[in-house]
């Protein structure tokens, strides 16, 4: 029983789990938006948002577990030069997920989530 757990496991092992999350994490910063199911989105947004007030931190031990988690270096260090003024007066959702219509293959709910 999951019984109080609120991580979504998105059937997938923890490996890959965690590796789709960072992947998806880090094309959400440099693209500014993806489209992927519903379940994905929603679990995306905690990642994506928790990235995002690291970079408002703005601290070295910060950028360190910013560093550590999205792939790209680069993309981290300008994260963290653009977030104080882009997010500087919010207190929180850095994100909005926008339902699509369903994936035609196999009917699954799709989503935009993107950067506000």
């Amino acid at each position: 029983m999951r019984h109080q757990l609120r991580v979504p496991l998105l059937s997938k092992p923890a490996d890959q789990r965690k590796a789709l999350l960072r992947g998806l994490t880090t094309q959400l910063i440099r693209e500014g938006r993806v489209t992927t199911t519903k379940a994905r989105a929603k679990a995306l947004r905690n990642e994506a948002e928790r990235m995002i007030s690291l970079a408002k931190e703005g601290s070295l031990s910060a950028r360190r577990r910013a560093i550590g988690y999205i792939y790209d270096k680069k993309l981290v260090h300008s994260l963290f030069e653009k977030a104080q003024e882009r997010y500087g007066d919010r207190e929180g959702g850095y994100t909005r997920i926008v339902r699509t219509v369903a994936r035609k293959g196999d009917n699954a709910q799709m989503a935009i989530i993107e950067l506000v």
